[in-house]
Parts: structure tokens; sequence; C-alpha cells
């Protein structure tokens, strides 16, 4: 153990359970240190960003949030993919959480095994929002605005003989969804894959979840389906809660 780093660590501790921050006498106090060796880490800590000394006391500083954010994250996107392997025992599929966020489709998690493999991403999921289920059930959530901004960067067009043969079409299809209603493809992304996505409510941002199966399989697609949308119910206000990660 390096006690050097230890003492700082309890000094970042004692400066975070302060929410007005506190002087270097109590830091050095309730972290159990000489005044001296105290100051000596304060001074360490504000130089490299992790405490501000304002008006006589530390706080906590830039680089201390930024230590908490990205533990916030790692928390989120832990429940996220424990979430994810629930939905995929309880389908017996591979699961896909995927959200549009500041203009593009980004895929958050994924959730398969050996036995049941993910499609693989062999043409760049945030391009080819038309050609898969993900794709075309976040885009059914957008406003036409919103969709004609991501079709003017990311151009509808085929990806195998199935696909959606033009945006007029593929409109004609979102038009056609009822609200909060699956979006299935078959084969329109790749070849021997079928999919179907579930809108999910959460806020503002336009969420998904989706699942995959091999053509043979197809006849299975429904019922899997079917299931998904009754577990994803319970664990909403999760999902929810993960949506900014």
């Amino acid at each position: 153990m390096i006690g050097s780093v230890q003492r700082a660590l309890r000094l970042l501790e004692a400066v975070g359970s302060h929410s007005e921050g506190a002087p270097a006498k109590q830091l050095a106090r309730e972290a159990g240190l000489p005044l001296p060796t105290a100051y000596h880490l304060l001074r360490t800590l504000t130089h490299e960003g992790y405490l501000r000394r304002e008006g006589g006391v530390f706080v906590l500083g830039d680089a201390a949030g930024r230590l908490a954010r990205a533990g916030l994250q790692q928390k989120r996107r832990s429940m996220i993919l424990e979430s994810l392997a629930h939905f995929r025992d309880a389908v017996g599929a591979p699961v896909y959480f995927a959200v549009f966020r500041e203009g593009e489709i980004e895929v958050v998690g994924v959730s398969d095994t050996p036995a049941n493999p993910a499609c693989e991403e062999w043409a760049d999921f945030r391009e080819t929002g038309h050609a898969h289920a993900i794709g075309q059930c976040l885009l059914a959530q957008l406003d036409e605005e919103t969709r004609k901004d991501y079709y003017d960067r990311h151009p509808v067009g085929p990806l195998t003989a199935y696909t959606v043969r033009d945006q007029r079409a593929l409109e004609h299809r979102i038009a056609s969804l009822g609200r909060m209603q699956p979006v299935t493809e078959r084969q329109e992304y790749v070849l021997g894959t079928v999919c179907a996505a579930i809108p999910i409510t959460a806020g503002d941002t336009a969420a998904t979840m989706a699942i995959s199966l091999p053509l043979h399989q197809e006849d299975r697609l429904r019922s899997a389906v079917d299931r998904l949308r009754s577990e994803v119910g319970a664990l909403l206000s999760t999902l929810s809660f993960s949506i900014s990660i």
C-alpha cells in the first residue's frame, strides 16, 4: 500500500462529507493526519484540480466531479447490461437497447450468448437506420423535421434485396405504424436474420429494445416480442434512469 495515496484519499473523503467545504485544520483532524501533512496533500490535490480553495475552506474540484460522473455512468451501464441479460434469458434471443441522441442512432448495450449470438454489425448501425428494426423504431418516434435531417446525412439505400426501396417507401411504412407498435424487418439489414423492436417511453428521448433471430426461427419472433414487452414494463424505471448513459 502507498501511504501517501491512502492519506490523500482520506482527505478527499473528508472534503466530500462537507457540502459547504471545510478548513484545513478540520480536514486534518477528520482524516487523522498531522496538519503539515494535510497542508501538503491539500495543496497537491488543489494543484491537480481535485480540490478548490474558496474563502478559506476546501471543496471538491472539477477533477473530482469528473470521477464522480464517470462512476455514475459505469453504474448506469452496469444496470442496463444486467437488465438486458434478464430480458435475453427471458426471451431466449439476443437483446439490444438503443437510443436516438444528438441526431444519431446509438446502440447502448447488447446482450447475447454463444448459442444465440447477436447480429454482426457489418454496416454501421448509425448510418443504416432505415434498414434495421432498431433504426426504424427510433425514426418512427421522431418528428418529420428530425427524420429529414437524419435522411440528409444518412440517405436511404439498399443493403440487401429486401431493404426498403427508398425514403418515400420508408416514410409510408412509418406512417402506417400504430403508436407503441413493434417494428419488424426481415433480412433488410443482413440476409438470414429477422429482427423486431419495440418503442420505449423514456421522457423526450426516443429509445427502443430489440431482438434478432435467425431466419429459420422466424416463427418465434412474434411470441418473443410479446414476451419482451411483458418483461420490459417491470424494469422500465431502471432503463429510464439509465437513458442518459
